[in-house]
């Protein structure tokens, strides 16, 4: 039992060190907004489409299909920087048509999952980069997003491997349990309430940790569908940049998507103000 138990935590010292450089870079780059805040997220979201790509297309590195990617990833960064986000998206489905069409003229396997790259490694900068584009909300809505998804991540980690329980999806991530998305849903939204100082934003935190959960399960049924156990390893005990992000895409897609529901235009003023 005691050995057991030393394995759950022997990675804990390595994954709290990557953390807390991590966090305090996010930190930083939402403080200072701007050009850096959007240099930080577009190289995230670099990283990203160059693991996606190496996941789904194991040795075989496609450089144009990585440069093509790359360059439509920059351009749409910066539409949503100057506030187009239509734009922005249209960009990348049509760089994504383009990586598809790429892929199936080469006869490469699986075209789609190619093309998909693009989204998903988009997903890591649009949304982000649009809500931090208002002046009065975007800063604040930023923090929210980082309250839920890092509260939900923790609370999980250490609630799972402290109370275990049966299985959340065992086919899909072995080590995830019942108990611990409870807890990660929980925390997550009592720390988006705290954080935006309103009830109502507890309870669509407490939505936003679960759709940041589903986001890590895909991510994990992906690595599992290509028998990999991390996108990559680039960061210390968490693997690679998507093994990282994964809830922050799900969860910050979503609050996006709300925003524009809610406030049109504003979306980082439909997020938070209910």
């Amino acid at each position: 039992m005691a050995s057991a138990s030393k394995a759950n935590w022997s990675d804990l010292a390595v994954r709290l060190a990557s953390a807390i450089v991590m966090a305090g870079l996010a930190l930083l780059t939402n403080w200072l907004g701007g050009l850096a805040f959007a240099l930080f997220w577009l190289l995230a979201s670099l990283a990203v489409l160059a693991e996606w790509l190496a996941l789904v297309t194991p040795g075989e590195t496609d450089r144009l299909a990585i440069g093509v990617g790359a360059a439509v990833l920059a351009g749409s960064a910066w539409l949503a920087y100057a506030g187009g986000g239509v734009a922005a998206i249209l960009s990348l489905l049509a760089g994504a048509a383009a990586l598809w069409a790429r892929a199936a003229a080469c006869r490469r396997r699986h075209p789609g999952l190619i093309a998909a790259a693009l989204p998903y490694a988009g997903a890591v900068v649009l949304p982000a980069v649009l809500l931090r584009h208002d002046g009065e909300f975007g800063m604040r809505a930023i923090l929210v997003l980082f309250a839920i998804v890092w509260g939900s991540d923790v609370m999980a980690y250490f609630t799972g491997r402290t109370l275990g329980g049966p299985k959340l999806c065992p086919r899909i991530s072995p080590k995830k349990t019942w108990s611990g998305f409870v807890g990660g849903v929980g925390f997550g939204g009592i720390a988006a309430g705290l954080v935006a100082q309103s009830f109502a934003l507890g309870l669509l935190g407490a939505a936003l940790a679960a759709i940041s959960q589903g986001g890590d399960l895909l991510e994990s049924m992906l690595k599992r569908r290509f028998d990999a156990k991390d996108a990559s390893h680039l960061i210390p005990g968490h693997g690679g940049v998507m093994d990282r992000l994964d809830g922050f895409v799900a969860a910050a897609l979503a609050a996006l998507v709300i925003g524009w529901l809610h406030a049109g235009l504003h979306p980082a003023r439909g997020f938070l103000m209910w």
